[in-house]
């Protein structure tokens, strides 16, 4: 497949940041997939690839997933950052962002446009489609491409583990839905990329995860 997916293990929190292209599109439009904290290895990356970011993708908006915004457009110019509906506000609050209980606080750009769930967004020849996967935050997304067998899924479902649910907008849940009716129901070969740690498989999950018997 054409899909290209380099991650990058960023700040302290070791926060997956990724970029995503079609090798086959010859503009060398990229996605970018979470900010975290100290992104310079990601937007050296970028430069010095030559990519051309058109959207920067907000798995949800937790402080480690969009410190970096602000330099990133320093960096790269206005990159258009979208999040899901939900978490509007939580770029610019940072109780909202946790980073209030982690001091020094975040307050990151706000998204330009939101999402809801369930559209599909072009990346050169390849389509995402965007799921609503709450549970650790109220607007957790995941994106999924069927055709790559792919899907990103920030901080809900890890390798060998699942995304915390005690934070004050977390939901236990909305947490079990997200794991067992969507996440666990996409095909058992789909590649999943977290927030945390290294990639996994649906099938790899379905065996072996004990948070999801």
């Amino acid at each position: 497949m054409p899909l290209v997916i380099e991650r990058f293990v960023l700040g302290d929190f070791q926060t997956n940041g990724y970029v995503l292209w079609d090798d086959a599109d010859p503009t060398r439009t990229c996605w970018i997939v979470d900010c975290p904290y100290q992104p310079e290895p990601m937007l050296d990356f970028v430069e010095k690839r030559g990519l051309k970011p058109s959207l920067c993708i907000l798995t949800h908006c937790h402080c480690d997933h969009v410190a970096g915004l602000a330099q990133m457009r320093l960096r790269l110019g206005p990159v258009n950052t979208i999040c899901h509906r939900a978490e509007k506000d939580f770029n610019e609050d940072p109780n909202l962002n946790l980073s209030a209980f982690i001091p020094p606080a975040v307050v990151a750009p706000p998204p330009d446009a939101c999402v809801g769930g369930g559209e599909m967004l072009e990346l050169g020849g390849l389509y995402f489609r965007v799921l609503h996967t709450p549970g650790h935050s109220p607007g957790s997304i995941t994106l999924w491409c069927p055709e790559a067998s792919t899907a990103i899924v920030g901080d809900t479902l890890f390798a060998g583990s699942m995304g915390r649910i005690d934070f004050p907008t977390s939901d236990r849940d909305a947490m079990h839905r997200t794991l067992h009716q969507v996440l666990l129901h996409l095909p058992e070969n789909t590649e999943v990329h977290p927030g945390h740690g290294p990639s996994t498989t649906v099938a790899a999950e379905r065996s072996g995860n004990p948070f999801l018997r």
